[in-house]
C-alpha cells in the first residue's frame, strides 16, 4: 500500500502531534508500505526550528521519503499569529502535496493540526483515486474560539459552517478520543465515517522504571521523597499556572518535590513563578530515549487541563503517565474524557484550583498503599486500550486487509 502523510508536525520532534505522526510512518514502513511525508521543518515545542534543518529538502527516515516544506514559525503563538503560522505550510506545502498525484498513494491521511491542510490533501486523493483520510488530533477551530484566540461570533460562524463542510467531504475521519469523537457527528460527520484513533505508548514487557533510578541522584532528590512530576509540553492549553501555586503551598513539605519538565512558550514564566521554591526542580525537554526512566522517577504524575480544551483536546502525554504505573492528578471538570479515565487510577480536582491540588498531592503522598493501587490500575488500562501494535494494527487492517485479497487474487 502507498500512504501519503500530511502532518506540519514530524519526527525529529520529541513530543505532541510530530512523535506520533513519525512513529505511524515508521510503524506503515516496517509492515511493508511504501510512505511518503509531508511536513515542516521541526520547530515544536521550542517553537524555533530545529538546528541542522531546513525547509525544502528531502530525507530518507527510518524507511519513509519525508519531503520538508517551509513553514513561518512565530516568536508568540497566539491568536491570528498561529493561523498565519499554519496558513503558511498549507501554501508552500500544496506545490508539493500536489506533485504526489503522479506517485498516485492508495490513502491520503491528513493529521490536524493543520486543518487548513485538509482541501489539499482531499484533492490529490479525489485526483488519483485514493482514500480520503483526516486525522483531527483537537479541534483547533473549536480550541482557538473557546481560549479567545480567535473572536467574533460572524468569524465563528463561517469557519465552523467550512470546517463542517470540509469533514463531510472525507471517507474516514478519526480522533483521539471518545467525546472528539462524539463531536464529529454533531458536526454531522456519519458515524460509519468515524473512527475512534487514539494515541498510543509503546509499553515494555517488564515493569515500569524504578523510582530510584539515576534522574533522582542528578537532580539531588532523596530516595524518600514522594515525586510530583510534569512532563511535556508548556502551553496554554494545559492550565499549568496551577502547579507553582501548589508547590508553593507545600513549600514546607520537606518530602514533597516537584519536578517540571519540558519545554514551550510558557516556560519563562512558569520560571519565574517557581524561581525561589526550594521545592522545584526544573528540567529541559528530556531525549525520547530517557522517557521511560524518567516517567518512572515519579511517585505522582500531574495533568493540569485549561477548562476551556477539557474535550477538545486528550493529552498525548496521558498514555505514557499511565503506562509507567503511577498514579496521576489531573485539573479537569466532572464528566469530561480526562476525568472518566483518571478517576479510575488516580484524582480529579478543579481547574485552577491549587488548594485542592496540593490536598490531592498530600494524600497520595501520604498514603503508599493508595499510590501503588491507583498505579497498577493506570498501567493495566494503558495495556488494554493503548499499546502501540494493537492500537495501529487495528486502524489500519481494513487497508492491510484489502491489500491481501488483491494479492491473493493475483495469485490465484
Amino acid at each position: 500500500m502507498k500512504v501519503l502523510l500530511i502532518s506540519v508536525n514530524f519526527a525529529p520532534e520529541p513530543t505532541g502531534i510530530g512523535k506520533y505522526s513519525g512513529d505511524m510512518a515508521a510503524w506503515l514502513a516496517e509492515q511493508g508500505h511504501e510512505v511518503r511525508v509531508v511536513a515542516a521543518p521541526p520547530y515544536y515545542p521550542m517553537w524555533k526550528v530545529h538546528p541542522g534543518y531546513s525547509a525544502s529538502r528531502y530525507s530518507r527516515w527510518r524507511g519513509v521519503d519525508v519531503w520538508r516544506s517551509p513553514l513561518w514559525v512565530p516568536k508568540r503563538p497566539g491568536g491570528a499569529a498561529r493561523v498565519l503560522h499554519l496558513v503558511s505550510f498549507a501554501v508552500t506545502s500544496f506545490p508539493i502535496i500536489l506533485r504526489q498525484i503522479f506517485w498516485r498513494p492508495d490513502l491520503v491521511l491528513a493529521v490536524a493540526p493543520a486543518f487548513v491542510c485538509a482541501p489539499s490533501a482531499w484533492l490529490v486523493a479525489r485526483l488519483c483515486g485514493a482514500e480520503a483520510w483526516l486525522h483531527i488530533q483537537d479541534f483547533e477551530v473549536d480550541v482557538a474560539f473557546q481560549m479567545g484566540l480567535l473572536k467574533g461570533e460572524l468569524l465563528k460562524r463561517i469557519v465552523l459552517r467550512m470546517e463542517r463542510w470540509m469533514l463531510r467531504r472525507f471517507d474516514t475521519v478519526s480522533t483521539i478520543s471518545r467525546r472528539m469523537t462524539e463531536l464529529l457527528i454533531r458536526k454531522n460527520v456519519s458515524v460509519e465515517r468515524t473512527r475512534y484513533f487514539p494515541n498510543w505508548v509503546e509499553i515494555p514487557e517488564s515493569h515500569a522504571a524504578s523510582p530510584h533510578g539515576s534522574y533522582r541522584e542528578e537532580l539531588n532528590i532523596g530516595r524518600d521523597a514522594v515525586v510530583a512530576l510534569f512532563s511535556g509540553t508548556m502551553g496554554g492549553k494545559q492550565g499549568l499556572m496551577v502547579i507553582p501555586d501548589a508547590a508553593r503551598l507545600l513549600a514546607r513539605r520537606g518530602d514533597i518535590v516537584f519536578v517540571i519538565c519540558g519545554d514551550g512558550v510558557l516556560k519563562p514564566k512558569l520560571e519565574a513563578a517557581m524561581a525561589d521554591l526550594p521545592n522545584v526542580r526544573l528540567v529541559p525537554l528530556q531525549p525520547i530515549e530517557r522517557l521511560t526512566e524518567l516517567l518512572g522517577m515519579a511517585d505522582i504524575h500531574l495533568l493540569p487541563q485549561s477548562p476551556s480544551a477539557a474535550d477538545l483536546v486528550l493529552p498525548s502525554k496521558l498514555s505514557g503517565m499511565l503506562a509507567s504505573g503511577r498514579p496521576v492528578i489531573a485539573t479537569c471538570r466532572p464528566r469530561t474524557e480526562i476525568a472518566d479515565i483518571v478517576s479510575n487510577c488516580g484524582l480529579i480536582v478543579a481547574p485552577r484550583d491549587s488548594n485542592s491540588l496540593a490536598d490531592a498531592i498530600v494524600r497520595l503522598a501520604d498514603d503508599p498503599a493508595l499510590r501503588r493501587s491507583l498505579g497498577r490500575k493506570a498501567r493495566e488500562f494503558a495495556i488494554a486500550n493503548f499499546e502501540r501494535d494493537a492500537v495501529l494494527e487495528g486502524m489500519f487492517a481494513p487497508w492491510m486487509a484489502d491489500e491481501s485479497a488483491v494479492a491473493e487474487d493475483v495469485v490465484a
